[in-house]
């Protein structure tokens, strides 16, 4: 008589599940214009020396919100654990996205030649989010402290 397996319960199925290597990208890299691609690559930078695959879209809270919110709203199921997002002058990106997901969002305040008061604008943007809607933030322009962040956030 041959002996048969227990089932595997639902606790074991999902530990064996989340220990699965998976080349989806874990951390979602967005910015409002590519004008600002040069410094969100110091995010990008980070993930990549670290061996993190992420993803790096350009996507304006103003001009195409239900790009940025479906996006959002689909990144936990597409495998993402953090968003880093970039934008200057309202800095309206970082917010928007914090307002269509759960997940753990960074704001990356960047200046430009429009900036106020050099980029204090943005920074006060991405900080001054109403209850409910958190967004961590970086300093002005520091992509790559956004990285590190996400790092952090993925190995807690």
């Amino acid at each position: 008589m041959s002996e048969q397996a227990e089932p595997a319960t639902e606790t074991e199925v999902a530990v064996e599940l989340a220990e699965i290597e998976i080349d989806t990208p874990r951390v979602g890299i967005i910015m409002g214009s590519k004008s600002d691609m040069d410094v969100m690559d110091g995010a990008a930078s980070v993930l990549r020396d670290a061996g993190v695959h992420h993803e790096v879209r350009v996507m304006s809270a103003h001009r195409e919100p239900a790009i940025v919110a479906e996006y959002c709203q689909n990144a936990r199921i597409r495998g993402l654990r953090v968003i880093v997002a970039g934008a200057g002058l309202s800095a309206a990106l970082p917010g928007v996205a914090a307002a269509h997901t759960d997940l753990p969002v960074i704001g990356v305040p960047l200046s430009s030649r429009l900036s106020a008061m050099g980029g204090l604008d943005a920074i006060l943007s991405v900080l001054q989010m109403p209850p409910g809607v958190p967004v961590a933030g970086v300093g002005l322009d520091n992509a790559k402290n956004a990285g590190h962040l996400a790092l952090r956030i993925l190995r807690s």
